[in-house]
């Protein structure tokens, strides 16, 4: 008999975090190097510019493609709050994806799931995302507030101003009557 493994929503999983490093060498060329070993990085190179804009390019794409995890524990507190050292917090809140570069050293970036609460106490991180609230089932949510099905349109596309299937569709009779000309508007006299 095999068991297959399935995560609670409620338990707490390990934050993820990426480090991408800008390292130079003594001939005066760099490298970029990335902690997830599936990555691929450019070959060596002499053009720093190139580089540095590549790791930072590497970054942010790291921190857009994740899906924050709702259920991860806070990275931060995983290495001891060792990026806020002076200030002590508890962990707590939801978590949110970072991206941190300390512009004065220019040679590391990094993204990570961190909590509310060590988010802004790391120095030099900018939140880039939030984990997305966990929507309620739709037996959960009041009948008021479920919205009406929508009936199909040829082509595959659905109007949202169109009646549900089976429903009649009520319309206000027009008008018969006409406006009144106002004087001077310019039509025939």
């Amino acid at each position: 008999m095999t068991t297959a493994y399935s995560e609670s929503s409620t338990e707490r999983i390990p934050g993820r975090s990426w480090t991408i490093r800008l390292t130079g060498h003594s001939d005066r060329t760099a490298t970029v190097t990335c902690s997830t070993a599936a990555c691929r990085m450019p070959a060596r190179s002499k053009n720093l510019a190139a580089m540095r804009a590549f790791a930072a390019q590497h970054a942010a794409a790291h921190a857009k493609v994740a899906t924050i995890r709702p259920n991860a524990a806070c990275h931060c507190r995983a290495q001891q709050c060792a990026a806020h050292p002076d200030m002590k917090v508890h962990c707590a809140g939801a978590v949110v994806m970072i991206l941190r570069h300390d512009p004065t050293v220019g040679r590391v970036w990094s993204v990570g799931e961190v909590c509310a609460a060590c988010a802004p106490l790391i120095t030099h991180a900018t939140v880039v995302a939030r984990a997305a609230r966990p929507r309620p089932a739709a037996a959960e949510q009041d009948p008021a507030q479920v919205p009406a099905p929508r009936s199909a349109v040829p082509g595959g596309f659905s109007s949202p101003g169109a009646p549900a299937a089976g429903e009649a569709q009520r319309r206000r009779p027009r008008s018969t009557a006409r406006r009144p000309r106002r004087p001077g508007n310019g039509q025939g006299r």
